[in-house]
């Protein structure tokens, strides 16, 4: 059986202060994510799922038990979301990744407002993705429920994400309380563009 771990964070929890609160990240990282790989050992315990990739289970979402389907996804997820963040990122992207956004969206501004805005209309918990297509390879902006993300093929646009931003309420209400939006303004300022350029190309490469 492949037993998942709890990723170790390249940071100390108080280093994204003050955009993220050391007592969030703590919560967040030691108990939701903990909490999710947990329930998704037990679930894929004994079926067929237990010595399979998460990626490869997540894409088959539409025949996953529930237990799987969103314990896969929280812990999935969340993976993504600690490995793009950083206390010293770069201001913007760079390169390959730069271009690609601005021919996708027609400038970084256009980009961020437009991601913004998925994240801030996506109703109840979920999250807000930047998805290399598999369709086209090309890049686009999406929103999902719950721990739903791209992989699944249950999803309007599927494909790979390269940057995702959690706005579940755990994830940033004893800072922000009710207030997504600064939130996610804040957001910004810890993103680490060279990690999500690195899985631009990653993801590049192999649709």
């Amino acid at each position: 059986m492949m037993t998942h771990q709890l990723p170790t964070l390249s940071f100390e929890y108080d280093a994204l202060e003050p955009f993220i609160d050391a007592d969030t990240m703590r919560i967040h990282h030691s108990k939701h994510h903990q909490g999710y790989v947990n329930k998704f050992n037990n679930a894929i315990k004994g079926t067929k799922y237990a010595h399979q990739s998460i990626g490869d289970i997540l894409t088959s979402a539409s025949v996953l038990p529930t237990a799987i389907r969103n314990n896969g996804g929280g812990h999935y997820n969340h993976s993504l979301f600690w490995d793009i963040l950083s206390p010293n990122p770069q201001e913007k992207p760079q390169g390959k990744l730069a271009e690609a956004i601005e021919n996708a969206f027609g400038s970084f501004d256009s980009f961020k407002q437009s991601f913004a805005d998925a994240a801030g209309s996506q109703f109840g918990s979920g999250w807000a993705w930047l998805v290399v297509r598999r369709d086209n390879n090309k890049l686009a902006i999406s929103s999902t429920p719950n721990q739903d993300n791209p992989l699944m093929d249950t999803t309007e646009i599927q494909g790979t994400p390269i940057l995702g931003v959690d706005v579940w309420e755990h994830a940033y209400y004893l800072n922000y309380q009710n207030k997504r939006g600064d939130y996610l303004d804040a957001f910004w300022n810890v993103v680490d563009w060279e990690a999500v350029a690195k899985r631009y190309e990653q993801a590049s490469e192999t649709s």
